[in-house]
């Protein structure tokens, strides 16, 4: 029997915004850190920006030099960590494909073990970047992950710009979106990113939860936006950990008064089949 949205109670967010430096161990200890801190407020959801082995902005194939595997020593303190612990922790690594690249996946850790794994869609082939030099993009949706008795599904950061991929998780059952983001500054960059995650929360009427990596390359700005498209706790340029929280309520109250997903006419997104598939069927 599914509990009603009035009988559920309000799950706390926290968003763990930092600067990743070189040194994957430097910032294997942050992470476990603010861990211990979201724990300590009260936190059911601790979410964290991406990339966050290893960053440095005058060498754009770290993501190579620095990758680990889920079971590499990085993961292994992160887990260590959680166990015995509620709190679930998102985030993203990079992680080596065996063929010379690496995979941007999301990864989700409670007690002591990851519960859920998603290799980033869309990669940042933009604005004069090129993610897919050294990144393989994954090839499936998703799927929805429980915290708190809330339905939580995830996104990587150029995802943010795909109102699709959105959408099927909210169609999913999705009523909290996570991104992590290493969101890269320029003329109107932090505008967009706002614009879009709060498209995407209203939308969809859902909770959005983005984090953004704070260095010297990324806006930092990590924000909640609620069900209806309201701010309801944002961070600056600079290391934070900011709490919000998450009110089934507050969902519930959204789709009754704005039921866009109850009256859509559209069907379900579905992933198109790669690129390389489709010339071959052709």
């Amino acid at each position: 029997m599914t509990t009603s949205s009035s009988t559920r109670s309000v799950a706390r967010v926290a968003l763990g915004q930092f600067a990743v430096s070189r040194d994957w161990q430097e910032n294997a200890d942050t992470v476990v850190r603010l861990m211990r801190d979201a724990a300590a407020g009260g936190a059911a959801l601790l979410v964290l920006p991406e990339g966050i082995l290893a960053r440095d902005i005058a060498d754009p194939d770290i993501v190579l030099t620095s990758a680990q595997p889920l079971d590499g020593r990085f993961m292994q303190q992160v887990l260590a960590a959680s166990h015995g612990s509620d709190l679930t922790v998102m985030t993203c690594i990079h992680v080596p494909n065996g063929r010379g690249r690496v995979f941007n996946v999301l990864v989700t850790v409670r007690d002591g073990a990851i519960i859920g794994s998603y290799r980033k869609l869309h990669l940042y082939d933009a604005f004069a970047a090129q993610e897919s030099v050294n990144v393989e993009p994954g090839d499936e949706i998703p799927p929805l992950v429980e915290v708190a008795g809330l339905k939580v599904g995830t996104m990587t950061c150029y995802d943010l710009r795909f109102p699709e991929l959105a959408r099927r998780l909210a169609v999913d059952g999705a009523e909290v979106i996570v991104v992590p983001a290493a969101w890269v500054r320029g003329l109107g960059k932090e505008a967009h990113w706002e614009v879009l995650a709060t498209a995407r929360a209203l939308e969809n009427t859902c909770y959005l939860v983005a984090v953004g990596e704070c260095g010297e390359r990324n806006i930092g700005a990590s924000m909640v936006i609620d069900p209806l498209g309201v701010a309801i706790a944002r961070a600056g340029e600079a290391p934070a950990l900011v709490f919000a929280d998450i009110d089934p309520a507050r969902i519930a109250h959204a789709r009754a008064v704005l039921p866009v997903l109850a009256t859509r006419r559209f069907a379900r997104p579905e992933l198109a089949a790669p690129a390389a598939a489709t010339t071959a069927a052709a």
